[in-house]
């Protein structure tokens, strides 16, 4: 018998940056939980493309699932498109902050415009998106906000400036968030991933291994994984799930302003 503590039956979510990678096994790990799900992510083809496929497996669990357009980097975009989805979906009761990216370089060599698509992306869409969801949930007296952060939000690394600083700043965010709105009944946390196997990882590769002797004194990403992480590997996104599920449920009431660490050991070295 399942435990009826992580039961999302009936509750509404919206994940962002959802098109592929952590994001849409996120909304597929919600709606198996039985949450209905809206996803969005950029408007480009090969976005929609990927929204489509969530979508149906969302529905394939036996859920509502529907996409909409969100650039989070667009403020103004934010509060209308949150507001469609929650008529929608019938109401709104839990926002995951996916959407995310890097840029990797030295710190030397970043630009503005590479500094501030990460803040824009990263940070300051996440604050917007938690601020209009947040006015949603108030009302009714309940909410789960979850910013999916990283293990960089606790540690450095080398030719990863913005983005460190862009997920330390979210996990601030999530423990100012999480004072202000406790009184309403609105939780705020992180989930803070490890290196994890998705397909922006992988496209990647070959830029990172351009840093490599700068980054890592000479190791292959292969090599720094086995040194620096004792589970040895890359993550799966579905060993992420499990967190999510927790963080938006009944069963954390009492959990705020707190990123639950899903690191496969990285910060315990």
């Amino acid at each position: 018998m399942a435990f009826a503590g992580l039961d999302l039956t009936g509750r509404k979510a919206l994940v962002t940056g959802a098109a592929r990678g952590i994001g849409a096994t996120l909304a597929v790990g919600l709606a198996q939980a039985g949450a209905d799900v809206a996803v969005c992510d950029l408007g480009s083809d090969e976005s929609w493309e990927g929204l489509a496929n969530t979508v149906w497996r969302i529905r394939n669990e036996g859920k509502v699932g529907i996409a909409v357009d969100l650039d989070v980097q667009e403020v103004e975009e934010i509060r209308p498109t949150i507001r469609q989805v929650e008529r929608d979906l019938g109401g709104l009761d839990i926002l995951v902050n996916n959407a995310g990216i890097r840029r990797r370089a030295p710190a030397l060599e970043v630009t503005e415009e590479d500094w501030d698509a990460v803040m824009d992306t990263n940070l300051k869409g996440a604050f917007f998106c938690a601020q209009a969801a947040a006015r949603l949930m108030i009302p009714q007296g309940y909410g789960r906000i979850i910013n999916v952060a990283s293990q960089f939000a606790l540690v450095g690394a080398a030719n990863r400036a913005a983005y460190c600083a862009s997920k330390g700043g979210l996990l601030n965010l999530t423990r100012a968030l999480s004072l202000e709105w406790a009184r309403y009944g609105i939780t705020v946390n992180a989930i803070g991933p490890g290196p994890t196997l998705t397909p922006g990882v992988l496209e990647a590769e070959e830029l990172e291994a351009a840093f490599a002797d700068a980054g890592r004194g000479g190791l292959s990403r292969d090599e720094e994984l086995l040194v620096k992480m004792p589970l040895g590997r890359r993550m799966d996104p579905e060993e992420l799930v499990g967190a999510a599920i927790y963080l938006a449920s009944e069963s954390a009431g009492a959990t705020t302003g707190q990123m639950l660490v899903v690191d496969g050991g990285w910060t315990a070295m």
